[in-house]
């Protein structure tokens, strides 16, 4: 009996065995049936149960599984299902478990949303972050495997490294290496550990240092809580790493969310934080403290009386004393307000107003940060105080009436008696930031601090110019957690106001004069409601201020309208930058209904703002077609065209023509083929442009003869340095600055060897060789490109490579070029930081190693 038995399982099982054989024959049949007609849905569905059923064939099928794969999940991208999209993730990722071309393509959709399939002709990493921060964490989980699965898979570098910019922002690394920020906020917990605050909540904690400052001080429970998932998971492993695991309770919570006693057994006696930006509120601390007062904290102590702190909640920082003054800055002005009325010839004035979006903001409902932030010790050009500094407004932490009040306070105005002649740029402003009786910290441009100073840009005035004597008024307000300066107006000193006896404090004397004052101050701005505005971002403002780059751009297309256009007559050619291009009267004067035959085609895919289809446009008779996409920025475009007297056909919008980013650069008519073609290889931040490699090889296509791209080719330059500052801005040094505590390590895991928008002209560094050519990108000759190179580079003074900063040589053709680092270029510098420095003497000589992937340059020293 027991043989017969073992008989019919044996038949049974081979029963089993032939049909699992047989059914994965016939889906495998059907996949490649599908696939060969692009049904890749089905073939992926046929693929996965293959792959069940036949682990064997996992070796043999992954390449054609991944290509399924991908291909379904564009499907499923362009048609928003992307909760399909993660499961068909999900279950490849459980069959290949360690595949990194997977880990890095899911890391990829994390942050690809279909709403945005439209303009991924502009891919830009860091603003689809931006776009989907909810998956943020989840993403940079996938590009890190990615790359500890195979450490020289260089697009999952790359991603990780643009995602660690946003996971972990870089002035973390500023902060922990500030040994003086940290050495006072340790003093100041001490002192309220020691007097009795024995319970401490450290709220957004970040890599927890204040936290074990507490514990380290003799606090008897520590509780911290972390919104952002990476930094929390980096906080847990830092306490861990500092046996403090067991002592220190992390919430992965905002503090808004705690609750007693789910969260934290009783209220504490301590509140410490730092969750203050470069103007001071940015980062929700009256709200967060006005929920601890109300919900975490002890009551606070009465004052006048000596009971030990322990019985009372206190805060650290104790209170605050914000600062402001009116500065002129060369650098400030070119990225906020447009300098001139006509750019290459294309005039500008009174057709459209240009404002930046911190202006935007002071008339707005929504909640837009109303500054911007810079080093001022570090700005190109300098600037000059217009005005000594003032007091704008002190702030209690410890006082919960005071910041329920800040919010619906009214807005307050503030005047800053002018002590030197100059042009009113901006009013910058810092603060004090008083950490108890004793210790402070000052984020004023004269110290030596890790913060920025907050920037409000003065716009919106028919005169810039001030002298002594004059006043420049303001209205301060605290509104949508923000410090907000607006209505930035200067006073002249003849108006018959007397402002000598005013302090520089709120006190302001005679409200109903100071208004009468201000609503005739009303009339010297540029209100004009027939005036259409435009708001523009920072960059696209400087770019229009950029002269050098509109000329250059002007000459060069010229060029090659002339050689397609040779029957035309030379001398109507816009050779002197005030002509009126070929027969470009003639042009005008034709119906908008009679297209001209010979017109040239001319296709602008570069980002953002751009005015060069109208350049183009008075060279001659073309068709212009900009990729610009926000209404806005269309219809200033327009405006503009009106007033060079431009026919109705002269510019389109070539983007409204098209349903998917695949066709971008597809020909304008069927029978036509683009003169010129104008990409965008440069981002503002100083990186080679995503993918415009790729774009390049589409252009040469799509080119009529003797068509060109623009820029033809770019030259990478670069050189040595020594600079302290940029090791402490990439990454923690040792245990030193955090005050014995092992942070480095951990935190370090998310550092990135590029820093970008950078400023080489104040950059604090010691050049240690002369500029040299490191690379060479031609979009027009791809033979000319080399996928690396080594270059040598001769040491002229002694000292330690820590960088090697680079930037580029932008040639529009042989004759007409841009630097990249030109002081009135629109563009910043971007820098590789070494992860050792590298002793060098004067005559040694170091080999560079530089790679180029796609549109990625990665630059590494040889040893």
């Amino acid at each position: 009996m027991p043989n017969s038995n073992a008989k019919l399982h044996s038949n049974h099982r081979g029963g089993r065995e032939d049909s699992r054989r047989e059914l994965v024959s016939r889906s495998l049949q059907s996949a490649q049936h599908c696939l060969e007609n692009q049904d890749f849905g089905t073939a992926y569905a046929h693929y996965l149960l293959v792959l069940n059923l036949a682990p064997e064939l996992k070796t043999t099928l992954k390449e054609t599984f991944q290509f399924t794969l991908f291909k379904w999940a564009e499907e499923l991208d362009s048609l928003a299902r992307i909760q399909d999209l993660f499961n068909c993730y999900e279950q490849a990722l459980e069959l290949y478990p360690n595949d990194e071309v997977i880990c890095n393509s899911m890391g990829e959709h994390l942050f690809r949303p279909s709403d945005v399939q439209s303009c991924m002709h502009l891919f830009h990493l860091f603003v689809i972050l931006a776009l989907r921060m909810g998956f943020r964490d989840e993403a940079a989980g996938y590009f890190h495997k990615a790359v500890k699965l195979n450490p020289d898979f260089a697009d999952a570098k790359e991603n990780f490294y643009r995602v660690a910019n946003w996971l972990v922002e870089r002035w973390h690394f500023i902060m922990l290496n500030d040994a003086k920020r940290n050495l006072t906020y340790l003093r100041a917990i001490e002192n309220a550990v020691l007097s009795g605050s024995k319970s401490v909540l450290d709220i957004g904690t970040g890599t927890g240092i204040l936290s074990m400052f507490a514990k380290k001080a003799g606090a008897s429970s520590v509780y911290a809580c972390e919104l952002s998932k990476t930094m929390y998971e980096l906080a847990c492993d830092v306490v861990a790493a500092n046996n403090m695991e067991r002592e220190i309770k992390l919430l992965h919570l905002k503090s808004l969310d705690i609750e007693i006693p789910k969260h934290i057994p009783e209220r504490v006696s301590l509140v410490v934080t730092e969750t203050v930006d470069a103007g001071l509120f940015g980062e929700g601390i009256v709200e967060s403290l006005i929920h601890a007062w109300e919900h975490l904290l002890l009551q606070p102590k009465p004052k006048n009386q000596d009971n030990s702190a322990g019985d009372y909640g206190k805060v650290i920082p104790a209170s605050a004393t914000i600062f402001g003054m009116a500065v002129e800055c060369k650098e400030i002005r070119r990225h906020h307000r447009v300098g001139m009325q006509e750019v290459a010839g294309v005039c500008l004035s009174n057709s459209v107003q240009f404002f930046s979006p911190t202006y935007a903001a002071a008339g707005s409902e929504e909640t837009v940060e109303p500054y911007t932030t810079e080093k001022l010790s570090r700005i190109p050009g300098g600037y000059r105080a217009l005005t000594e500094p003032c007091q704008v407004m002190t702030v209690d932490f410890n006082d919960l009436q005071e910041l329920k009040s800040l919010g619906d306070r009214k807005p307050w105005k503030l005047s800053l008696p002018v002590t030197e002649e100059g042009i009113l740029d901006a009013v910058v402003v810092w603060f004090v930031l008083q950490l108890d009786d004793e210790h402070s910290l000052s984020t004023s441009p004269s110290e030596e601090t890790c913060w920025e100073q907050a920037v409000y840009p003065v716009q919106g005035l028919l005169d810039y110019s001030v002298k002594t004597g004059d006043t420049v008024m303001m209205e301060v307000c605290c509104q949508d957690c923000y410090l907000k300066i607006q209505k930035i107006s200067s006073l002249p000193s003849d108006c018959g106001m007397d402002f000598s006896d005013r302090d520089d404090t709120l006190s302001l004397g005679n409200e109903a004069e100071l208004c009468n004052a201000l609503a005739g101050l009303q009339t010297s701005t540029k209100q004009d409601g027939n005036t259409p505005v435009c708001v523009l971002e920072s960059t696209e403002i400087a770019l229009l201020n950029d002269v050098a780059y509109h000329e250059c751009f002007k000459a060069a297309m010229s060029r090659v309208l002339l050689s397609l256009n040779p029957s035309k007559d030379l001398h109507s050619m816009d050779v002197d930058g005030h002509g009126s291009g070929i027969n470009l009267q003639e042009h005008r004067n034709k119906s908008s209904q009679d297209v001209d035959p010979d017109a040239l085609y001319i296709l602008d895919v570069s980002e953002g703002f751009s005015i060069l289809p109208i350049i183009a446009g008075k060279l001659g008779p073309v068709r212009a077609y900009s990729s610009v996409e926000k209404e806005q920025h269309q219809a200033a475009l327009h405006v503009i065209a009106e007033a060079n007297h431009f026919p109705k056909e002269t510019l389109e919008f070539w983007l409204s023509h098209l349903e998917e980013e695949s066709v971008v650069l597809q020909r304008p008519k069927s029978d036509k083929l683009w003169s010129i073609i104008i990409l965008d290889v440069i981002e503002t931040s100083g990186l080679i442009q995503q993918e415009v490699m790729e774009k390049a090889a589409i252009s040469r296509c799509l080119l009529h003869s003797g068509g060109k791209i623009f820029p033809q080719y770019v030259l990478v330059y670069g050189m040595l340095v020594e600079s302290e500052s940029l090791l402490l801005e990439s990454a923690v040094q040792g245990t030193e600055p955090t005050l014995g505590f092992n942070i480095a390590p951990f935190i370090n895991q998310f550092k990135v060897p590029v820093r970008v928008y950078l400023d080489l002209s104040t950059l604090p560094c010691v050049p240690l060789s002369k500029p040299a050519e490191l690379l060479r990108l031609d979009l027009m000759n791809p033979l000319l490109n080399s996928p690396s190179r080594e270059v040598k580079i001769q040491i002229c003074k002694s000292g330690q490579v820590t960088a090697i900063p680079f930037w580029y040589h932008i040639h529009l053709d042989e004759d007409h070029s841009l630097n990249t680092s030109d002081v009135s270029s629109h563009w910043k510098q971007a820098a590789v930081v070494l992860d050792e420095p590298i002793p060098v003497q004067v005559g040694d000589e170091l080999v560079l190693d530089v790679q180029h992937h796609k549109s990625n340059i990665s630059i590494t020293v040889k040893r």
